[in-house]
């Protein structure tokens, strides 16, 4: 059967090899050849804003955005829809144009730099921009690393962005580094090479945003979190875009509606700001891959801030909004600096309250700065022996039943072993009644996927503690489930940290050929997970 797409960059690629007749996302094959197309304009751009910064053009932040934004798009369950896809190709295209006619040396320029193509013929294969167009397969294996380790930066830098937080030299190194992708030239060395920068800028991408949220909404703090419902009416708000959040908070004050977060977006309870809002009621649900559930429970308007958007069933589509990036045909889209909610709200107020579907608490907002707050005391119970090793299951959540492993893996870690989570992966887990060591829970929870930055400085900070030379000798097991590209970021910028003996699942990425993932295994030790028995054994043994 002749294939009609390819796409890997997900963790639930078909067969994990690549989904070739349609995505497990549910993206369609013109989708995926969009979002590929699109990425290979943005390498085009960037290649030619290397250019003119060697010959000493003027700096253009709004072509940086550009770039940041159509590599955040293309991430797994951002956008489904064709129509919006062609139109951010066509302004790329646009851009393109007046950035080429500013360039004097055209010399030598890619196919993806020079390419004119009508908006008619947006879906007619340009053979290049396709995956496979990389005919070496551990070059193709690196490209394909690099390019979806700078997607998920890109999600982080674009939601600094929208905090008035940017850094020009993490901008001028993506376009650097997708314009190197380009190169047929180009050795698996210096990919390798590039890998670990792309980690290296991962890190200082992460502490941006945590710059931007902690100056925005202060730093997050130990919080118990509802996850009952309340009488009023309700608006459920997912994602991870923390400013939406607060315009959406400063609407309804005075409405009658409540707001509730879901997924991702559970950890804006955690900061400090977010407390004065007393129709901020809790968090409703769970991971982004239980939405056609509990969405339809909810019963009340559900805005998708970022990914991850799961492809809505016609009973509740039309109480869908999506904002920024996000778009799925058939939903209303809210855009604009100031957004406006207004017909949020006033859906929410012909709609039943939220069904409830469970009811008590859950604790988190052990972020680098709370836990240095609690540092004493945790030394203090690491020297007695009541914590005899940290547990780092961070990462992302999915459908996939295997990952009911880290569920059973946490309920039956030794009761002196501490988990510290960030991302969407805490919901197999947080949940849980695992108790508590001196009075810190099991379960530190640091926030969402980016704020994995906090348990590197923690990590970090604990080295220094016990002035140890080397990261790996602390008694940190890493853990860690992965889904995205958010997660390929990452795991990229602990491997520039210099972690090693990570473990990965539930399965091992389907973009890693043999050759690379051996490099992995040789020079970090990466490695995938057993059997839930069989791994305690061998972690604790």
């Amino acid at each position: 059967m002749e294939s009609k797409m390819f796409c890997y960059q997900c963790q639930e690629t078909a067969g994990c090899t690549g989904c070739k007749m349609v995505g497990v996302c549910g993206k369609t094959p013109d989708v995926a050849y969009l979002q590929d197309f699109l990425i290979y304009i943005t390498k085009g751009i960037s290649e030619i804003l290397v250019r003119l910064r060697e010959e000493g053009k003027e700096e253009l932040r709004e072509v940086d955005i550009l770039v940041i934004e159509n590599l955040f798009t293309t991430i797994t369950n951002v956008n489904f829809n064709n129509e919006d896809l062609k139109d951010k190709i066509e302004k790329s295209l646009k851009v393109k144009e007046n950035l080429l006619n500013r360039l004097e040396n055209k010399e030598e320029l890619s196919k993806a730099a020079l390419i004119s193509i009508k908006r008619e013929e947006f879906l007619v294969k340009v053979e290049e921009a396709g995956i496979l167009f990389e005919k070496d397969e551990d070059k193709r294996s690196l490209k394909e690393m690099i390019i979806y380790g700078l997607k998920g930066l890109a999600a982080y830098l674009k939601h600094g962005a929208v905090l008035k937080e940017i850094d020009d030299n993490i901008n001028i190194f993506i376009e650097k580094a997708l314009a190197e992708t380009l190169k047929q030239d180009i050795t698996v060395e210096e990919l390798i090479a590039l890998v670990l920068e792309v980690g290296k800028y991962g890190v200082a991408g992460m502490e941006l945003l945590d710059r931007a949220n902690t100056k925005n909404y202060g730093d997050p703090e130990i919080t118990k979190v509802n996850i009952g419902v309340g009488k009023n009416l309700g608006i459920l708000i997912s994602g991870h875009d923390l400013k939406d959040l607060e315009m959406l908070l400063e609407q309804t004050q005075g409405t009658g509606v409540d707001v509730y977060t879901h997924s991702e977006m559970l950890p804006a309870h955690y900061y400090p700001k977010f407390k004065k809002y007393s129709n901020f009621i809790g968090n409703y649900g769970n991971a982004w891959w239980k939405q056609q559930e509990e969405f339809e429970s909810f019963n009340g308007p559900i805005i998708m801030t970022t990914n991850c958007i799961v492809p809505p069933k016609e009973s509740y589509k039309n109480r869908i909004f999506t904002t920024g990036l996000v778009s799925f045909e058939g939903c209303k889209h809210i855009d604009g600096e100031v957004k406006d909610f207004s017909e949020v709200i006033e859906m929410a107020k012909r709609t039943l309250p939220p069904k409830e579907i469970e009811t008590g608490e859950i604790i988190g907002g052990f972020a680098h700065n709370q836990v240095f707050q609690l540092a004493d005391k945790i030394v203090e119970a690491i020297k007695n022996g009541d914590i005899k090793k940290f547990v780092v299951m961070g990462g992302c959540d999915g459908r996939s039943k295997k990952r009911e492993y880290y569920t059973e893996f946490a309920k039956n870690l030794p009761k002196d072993t501490v988990i510290l989570t960030a991302g969407c992966a805490k919901y197999r887990y947080n949940k849980l009644d695992l108790g508590m060591i001196n009075g810190i829970p099991r379960v530190l929870d640091a926030g969402q996927c980016n704020d994995s930055y906090s348990l590197a400085l923690i990590a970090l900070k604990l080295k220094e503690v016990f002035n140890l030379d080397d990261i790996n000798k602390l008694p940190i097991i890493y853990n860690i489930s992965w889904y995205e590209q958010k997660a390929v970021i990452v795991l990229l910028s602990l491997l520039y940290l210099g972690v090693k003996n990570i473990h990965l699942g539930p399965t091992l990425p389907g973009f890693l050929s043999p050759n690379v993932a051996k490099v992995l295994v040789e020079n970090f030790n990466i490695g995938g997970i057993g059997e839930v028995e069989e791994d305690l054994e061998r972690f604790f043994k």
